[in-house]
């Protein structure tokens, strides 16, 4: 079984509104030295034993989970060893 976390955020060339309005609420909030915020977003999955977990996670990525266009796509692939 293997636990696969992914990080889906925007391409730094792309806008970020939802981004700006977090920073300028924190900066209303005194929180001056936040330069940037980026907003993106974090799924895990679990998934059965299989063979090429790599190619699967990236093809599902590609596919579905980021919009390769305008995001930009990371995953962390950890093999859960049941006791």
């Amino acid at each position: 079984m293997y636990k696969v976390k992914v990080y889906v955020t925007l391409r730094e060339s792309v806008l970020d509104p939802q981004g700006v309005a977090v920073q300028n609420a924190l900066h209303t909030m005194e929180y001056k030295e936040v330069e940037e915020v980026r907003i993106g977003k974090y799924m895990e999955l679990t998934l059965a034993d299989t063979s090429n977990v790599d190619a699967r996670v990236k093809e599902m990525c590609e596919k579905l989970l980021a919009n390769t266009v305008i995001e930009d796509y990371s995953y962390d692939i950890e093999e859960v060893v049941s006791s």
